[in-house]
């Protein structure tokens, strides 16, 4: 087998964050361009599975295309650690982020933002809230890339029609998506809890802008859709990309799918646009 070609960048260091239950790993990504602010990314993996190795081609390639500084978080997973350990993570992340913006991107307007797919989504969703609701500093933009936001309704799976229409024979099961689910709560855990299900919290008002991706033939479909929905409804500015004809996952494999670039060159526009001016993100569907 040949060897893996990743993508070039200016510089990366990995470290660690001081986090509430110890060191948080984290991969520091300097891209090769003047970085115009720090993403903080959250990979998948439905909280279970998923590496900072693993995610590190779609890292470098985000980081270079904004250009930001990212910063990849090795957060705890399931089922030995259970929600909310991956969030709490994350926000110490974010908020050393947030403290060290001007060091890891220097001549910046200081902006951060977070963004996470699938598992990440969720925790980036989740990590938001608690921002709003600590009163720290918001990301200047939450990018959502196929999340799962409700807990509930994914148990109840006549809730959304992509539950059944897509949860056999296109990559990620239904009964995978349940199995992560129950690891990541646990037997005592609460799928109502925001912590786990942010499409459950009390009010979505005040959260910062949003990108929210989905794609067609994917059991998560329905869920980030409605959920983009709420945050509208709610009056947060969004903007909203289904991909058809692809699949969960697709976004970080562009030897497999040719959109795979194209979709992160949107996300990449909507982070440097986030970063760089104090627009408010488009709203569109």
């Amino acid at each position: 087998m040949p060897p893996r070609v990743v993508e070039p960048v200016a510089r990366v260091v990995d470290t660690t964050v001081p986090g509430t239950a110890g060191p948080v790993p984290v991969r520091v990504h300097t891209p090769a361009g003047r970085p115009l602010g720090v993403v903080v990314y959250l990979h998948g993996g439905g909280h279970v599975t998923g590496t900072i190795d693993s995610y590190d081609g779609l890292t470098r390639r985000l980081a270079n295309r904004v250009p930001a500084t990212v910063v990849s978080v090795g957060y705890r997973r399931a089922p030995e650690h259970r929600c909310p350990a991956a969030v709490e993570d994350a926000e110490a992340v974010h908020g050393w982020a947030t403290d060290h913006v001007r060091v890891l991107a220097p001549d910046s307007g200081g902006r951060v933002a977070v963004a996470g797919d699938s598992a990440g989504g969720n925790n980036t969703a989740v990590l938001v809230r608690r921002l709003r609701d600590a009163g720290a500093p918001p990301p200047a933009l939450q990018v959502l890339v196929y999340p799962p936001v409700d807990a509930v309704a994914y148990r109840d799976r006549s809730a959304h029609p992509s539950y059944t229409e897509c949860g056999r024979g296109f990559g990620l099961l239904y009964e995978d998506g349940l199995s992560y689910w129950d690891h990541y709560l646990g037997p005592d855990g609460d799928p109502a809890s925001p912590d786990a299900s942010p499409m459950r919290a009390a009010s979505l008002a005040g959260l910062p802008p949003a990108y929210v991706l989905t794609v067609q033939y994917d059991v998560l479909r329905d869920e980030g859709e409605a959920y983009a929905r709420a945050l509208e409804a709610a009056g947060v500015p969004v903007q909203h990309r289904r991909w058809d004809g692809h699949l969960h996952g697709f976004l970080g494999d562009p030897a497999t799918f040719s959109d795979a670039d194209p979709a992160l060159e949107e996300i990449a526009a909507a982070l440097r646009a986030a970063l760089t001016t104090d627009a408010q993100a488009t709203v569109s569907h």
